[in-house]
């Protein structure tokens, strides 16, 4: 992957671009990618380590913690009162209304999208969906879906970073765990014994990585916006407005999943009830020149929809 600067004066070259970062593993692998890609093009640039709270509470469920911004406050404050110059974020995490005086500068190319399952011993009780069995995830949307396919399973909250979460797997009486599987795979962790989860649907922005940084920094937005992958930029755009349409939040089990082919766009997008016991979906199409509004136009459709707006009802007054 090279990107190609356009030329900046040489004294704001040499400005040292403070990146803001998580501490966990990957999250310092991807500041770090961020970090390379602006040596490649003479941008010299040190990472700066804050904690979130996110990361300092991980034994509370997200839903409970009042997931908006959990894991980008801290980063935020320290764009604002200029610790860092540019924060590097996996794109699902952050809310779709950014902090005011905050921008989105970048969007790098995306990785896998997917979720995967990471099993105990073996998957075969996945394969009779009337079954019991015991599931870890903190993620409200991956509990709903895949209640809405096994009815019958049981959840325990799984929080931590992915290293803390894998280890956990084999500490306790659990048949698996769900993962994103760009997490796993950037750090070189999946195991062999995980599956693809082609039956559910992402988080908006799932395996996209972010860059943000104040609106008053032209010079951070500029080199970082030279990283910019367009594609990815657009389909996450438009799974965000999807989110940002019926709700906002990412504690919600909200879905949503833009590809790009054929000189089109498909989105894919859903919304359960958190016991699984609903769901309801939408697929739309739309060239790449008409295609910005296909997250917005997709959720004012399924707001139509009177099974949806029972569940949208409901979960605005669980977050009131």
């Amino acid at each position: 992957m090279y990107y190609c600067i356009k030329q900046l004066p040489s004294h704001e070259l040499k400005k040292t671009i403070k990146i803001g970062t998580r501490e966990s593993q990957l999250a310092v692998w991807q500041a770090t990618l961020v970090q390379n890609l602006l040596h490649a093009n003479n941008v010299a640039s040190e990472l700066v380590y804050i904690k979130s709270e996110g990361d300092i509470d991980t034994i509370t469920p997200l839903y409970e913690l009042g997931v908006q911004g959990i894991f980008t406050k801290s980063l935020d404050a320290a764009l604002i009162n200029g610790r860092i110059d540019i924060a590097v974020h996996s794109l699902k995490d952050v809310p779709t209304q950014l902090a005011v005086g905050i921008q989105q500068a970048a969007v790098l190319k995306r990785a896998s999208y997917k979720d995967i399952f990471v099993c105990k011993n073996d998957s075969s009780f996945l394969e009779n969906n009337n079954g019991s069995a015991i599931i870890a995830t903190s993620s409200t949307r991956r509990k709903a879906q895949w209640l809405n396919k096994y009815p019958n399973h049981r959840f325990e909250n799984l929080r931590g970073n992915v290293n803390t979460r894998l280890r956990k797997i084999t500490e306790h009486n659990w048949n698996g765990a769900i993962f994103a599987a760009a997490g796993l795979e950037r750090i070189n962790l999946r195991p062999s014994n995980s599956i693809d989860l082609d039956w559910m649907l992402p988080a908006p922005a799932q395996g996209a990585i972010g860059i943000v940084c104040r609106t008053d920094d032209q010079f951070s937005f500029e080199v970082s916006n030279v990283l910019n992958d367009e594609p990815t930029a657009l389909c996450t755009k438009i799974e965000r407005d999807f989110l940002r349409a019926l709700l906002g939040g990412c504690s919600t089990p909200i879905s949503a999943l833009a590809i790009m082919e054929n000189g089109a766009v498909n989105f894919k997008g859903n919304i359960c009830s958190p016991d699984g016991k609903q769901k309801i979906a939408i697929e739309k199409t739309a060239s790449i020149p008409n295609s910005d509004d296909l997250g917005k136009l997709a959720a004012n459709e399924l707001l139509k929809d009177g099974e949806a707006q029972k569940i949208i009802y409901r979960l605005r007054n669980a977050e009131k």
